[in-house]
């Protein structure tokens, strides 16, 4: 088991994720690169003016981290940086994994196997029905219940697997409840099962939160489960990320007729398993998925990398063998035939300047 991270190094963790300007990938590859966000901190000035950037990184104040803890710690949950521990070695499974996450209830949950149940906020009586059927009988199998804490499927899904084990992953902050009616929900939930959220407490639920919340929702599950969905829907989403981080889309099917079963009967036309009930849940997975094989835990720093110096030659290597279409950094290491590390701090320089998109799998491309 990895050891506990020193207590200034997560408080710096939390900052680097907490700045506007660094996102997931970023922040990974800034501990990559530094071997610690500590050092990440301290170079960033440096770094930021190599690369151009018109205006300094604005990182947050450790005062302002050290206020997210406290605020955390006063509604009863816990901030959870990645390196430490207990961060959930689902979600460290992801490419890339979140840099930050908090939990408010039973956080042993968040170790067990677990499977999502998602779907149609509008959902019909009998798609309510099924899918607190299939997350009770599934949560007697010995599997936690993973959902979004929305209206119908979601909330179906929570109350169907109270007894057994639930996680709620919200959009916002573990104090802002929503929807509002799910008050009554959200008391049971974490005291019995267990809240999570990418947020600080305080964040109020925008529309631009809730793909990270299915993203999360798809990470801390071995597979998803979809009752009920439209064509365009958060649902949808929720299977795109499972399919991108390896994890397994099973469906329900519904009427032709109904539209909240055109993304469900989609899925199953393009080779998702046909779910009627928790056996064929089980059936689909077989048994050797709860031993599912993850990565270690990473250890509570990256080991201490070397950094060639960079100069103009390598800058105008690297961003000769970039364009606009996206290219694995691997190739742009062959092409430009320069040291990994070299690569990868010019790949930085060009990040923070806005000059570089970085997209899922590790590849690359120039900004626009």
């Amino acid at each position: 088991m990895a050891l506990p991270l020193p207590q200034q190094e997560r408080l710096a963790r939390l900052r680097l994720a907490r700045t506007d300007s660094i996102g997931p990938v970023t922040f990974h590859e800034l501990l990559a690169h530094f071997g610690s966000a500590a050092e990440a901190i301290e170079a960033l000035p440096q770094l930021t003016a190599q690369s151009r950037r018109r205006a300094p990184v604005d990182i947050v104040h450790a005062d302002q981290a050290m206020a997210e803890f406290d605020a955390a710690g006063k509604i009863g949950a816990r901030v959870l940086v990645f390196g430490d521990p207990d961060y959930p070695q689902m979600l460290r499974a992801v490419d890339p994994a979140p840099p930050v996450i908090s939990c408010l209830g039973q956080a042993g949950l968040l170790i067990r196997p677990a499977i999502a149940i998602v779907g149609s906020r509008n959902a019909s009586a009998a798609g309510a029905r099924l899918a607190a059927m299939i997350a009770e009988e599934l949560g007697r199998a010995d599997y936690v219940i993973v959902s979004g804490f929305a209206r119908g499927i979601d909330t179906a899904a929570h109350t169907g697997s109270l007894p057994s084990g639930t996680i709620g992953v919200f959009a916002g902050g573990l104090d802002v409840v929503y929807p509002p009616e799910n008050m009554p929900l959200y008391g049971k939930v974490k005291t019995e099962g267990v809240l999570v959220s990418e947020m600080p407490p305080g964040t109020r639920p925008i529309a631009k939160l809730f793909p990270r919340r299915n993203r999360l929702i798809s990470g801390l599950s071995l597979a998803v489960v979809v009752v009920e969905a439209a064509m365009r829907s958060g649902s949808l989403i929720t299977a795109r990320f499972a399919l991108e981080q390896g994890r397994e889309v099973l469906a329900v099917p519904g009427s032709p007729l109904d539209p909240r079963a055109k993304g469900s009967n989609s899925l199953i036309k393009q080779g998702a398993p046909l779910v009627e009930s928790a056996e064929d849940v089980l059936a689909a997975l077989g048994p050797s998925l709860r031993h599912h094989h993850l990565r270690e835990p990473e250890a509570c720093a990256f080991p201490k990398p070397e950094r060639p110096e960079l100069d103009e030659d390598a800058r105008r290597k690297v961003v000769a063998a970039l364009s606009p279409t996206p290219t694995h950094i691997d190739e742009i290491i062959r092409h430009s035939q320069l040291p990994a590390s070299m690569v990868r701090g010019v790949l930085l320089e060009l990040d923070l300047s806005g000059r570089l998109n970085r997209e899922p799998g590790g590849y690359v491309s120039l900004t626009s």
